[in-house]
């Protein structure tokens, strides 16, 4: 079985996921994980497809040639190991939200995430938005971590708190409920 990650990028519209999936469907890949969004009007998409009789990616990658010009797309195709697909969706710790809002500016993203991988904290999702009006615009990001269990709280507020001052941001951190069922 070979498996392969393919990543999308183009301006959206419509067709872009029947067709990516079409060319997937007519090699007879099998989607094991799937994840797109919209990002000012640039579609991304990242797959991670398998197929049991492809092992190189050259003749994956060849297959997109059509949809890369109809549909004016960037589409990539890299092998991964077996080894290195994980099945294991449950987190390493709690999972958190942090929430950031404030004035748009370089470093944002940059300075809160690296003070989260300076405690080996794992990012698990990321989203950012410029929101309100052209003249008062504000930043907003959202990031989803997992926080290993026997963390040191207190020393990331105090991060954080630093960060709120420098970089003029509310910053607020609060475990996910979780619910079992």
């Amino acid at each position: 079985m070979g498996f392969f990650s393919v990543s999308v990028v183009g301006r959206d519209r419509p067709g872009i996921v029947a067709g990516i999936s079409r060319v997937l469907f007519e090699l007879g890949c099998n989607v094991e994980d799937s994840s797109n969004t919209i990002l000012s009007g640039q579609f991304a998409m990242l797959l991670v497809v398998g197929h049991p009789g492809m092992t190189s990616p050259e003749a994956l990658d060849r297959a997109f040639d059509g949809i890369r010009a109809s549909l004016g797309l960037m589409v990539a195709v890299h092998p991964v190991s077996a080894e290195d697909l994980s099945r294991d969706k449950e987190p390493k710790g709690t999972p958190h939200i942090l929430s950031v809002y404030g004035s748009d500016r370089p470093g944002i993203v940059y300075r809160v995430t690296q003070a989260l991988a300076d405690r080996r904290v794992n990012v698990t999702d990321l989203k950012t938005q410029v929101v309100g009006a052209k003249d008062r615009p504000v930043y907003v990001m959202v990031i989803e971590a997992d926080i290993p269990d026997d963390f040191d709280m207190k020393g990331l507020e105090a991060e954080l708190e630093s960060l709120r001052r420098e970089l003029h941001v509310s910053i607020s951190i609060r475990p996910i409920e979780t619910l079992e069922l």
